[in-house]
């Protein structure tokens, strides 16, 4: 992807102010998240559903998002973290929502504390229409949000080889999606920092190294701890009510 994804301004413009935002963001959803949890509060259980990027692929076990997101978080929170790998390699939005089900059923314990949705990556390389990959997208929100797992979405941006009108098209789903279905938390563009990156992608120009893996889980950080902290408040207010 990063080589079809051109986007040399992209995580560039104003890179300072960002890096400092994203500072200040971690240490203030980080204070909320040890305000809200409970001193021996059992392990945080969260769930990365999406493709070959969720799934690690060309990576060793331990260089893949879930493994080297769950690291970070164990540093930040000084709590036991477990992130749950559901990538698979090649899925697209049809194949996660047709597989949905039994991945939550096939989960040892209570539902997870937080989805990461990451998924359209493939219907965008593949040219699937937009309104095919919204409707499946909407269909898990729904799923998610029946079954009141809180969830952060992961945004995709359409490569430019497709055109304008296909990228107008699929780049609006993710915004949209997120707040028709009040998600936890919004990530516009998980590949932020790293398309277009020749050195922190491995050679097939698609895949993130660990390296590039290790600058996305910087860049999302905030929002993981952000959805985990809006989910503990609506926790809370749940228990709260007679």
């Amino acid at each position: 992807m990063s080589f079809l994804y051109g986007l040399p301004a992209y995580g560039l413009r104003c890179a300072w102010i960002r890096r400092g935002a994203g500072v200040l963001a971690i240490l203030v959803v980080s204070a909320a998240l040890c305000l809200v949890l409970p001193a021996a509060a059992r392990a945080i259980t969260i769930l990365g559903f999406g493709d070959s990027l969720m799934a690690g692929y060309g990576l060793a076990p331990g260089e893949s998002f879930p493994a080297q997101l769950e690291t970070a978080l164990k540093a930040r929170l000084g709590a036991p973290v477990r992130v749950i790998n559901a990538g698979v390699s090649g899925d697209t939005s049809a194949g996660g929502r047709a597989r949905l089900d039994w991945v939550l059923a096939s989960l040892p314990d209570d539902p997870p504390d937080l989805l990461i949705l990451e998924l359209g990556a493939n219907d965008a390389l593949r040219g699937i229409d937009p309104a095919l990959t919204r409707a499946n997208l909407a269909a898990i929100l729904k799923t998610l949000r029946n079954r009141r797992i809180p969830v952060l979405l992961a945004g995709m941006r359409a490569p430019p080889n497709m055109g304008a009108d296909y990228a107008r098209a699929f780049d609006r789903i993710y915004p949209e999606l997120a707040e028709e279905y009040a998600v936890a938390a919004f990530y516009p563009f998980f590949l932020d920092g790293v398309a277009a990156e020749r050195e922190l992608n491995q050679a097939d120009g698609i895949h993130p190294t660990a390296e590039g893996v290790a600058i996305i889980v910087a860049r999302i950080l905030p929002s993981v701890l952000e959805a985990l902290a809006t989910a503990q408040r609506a926790d809370g207010k749940k228990e709260e009510r007679p």
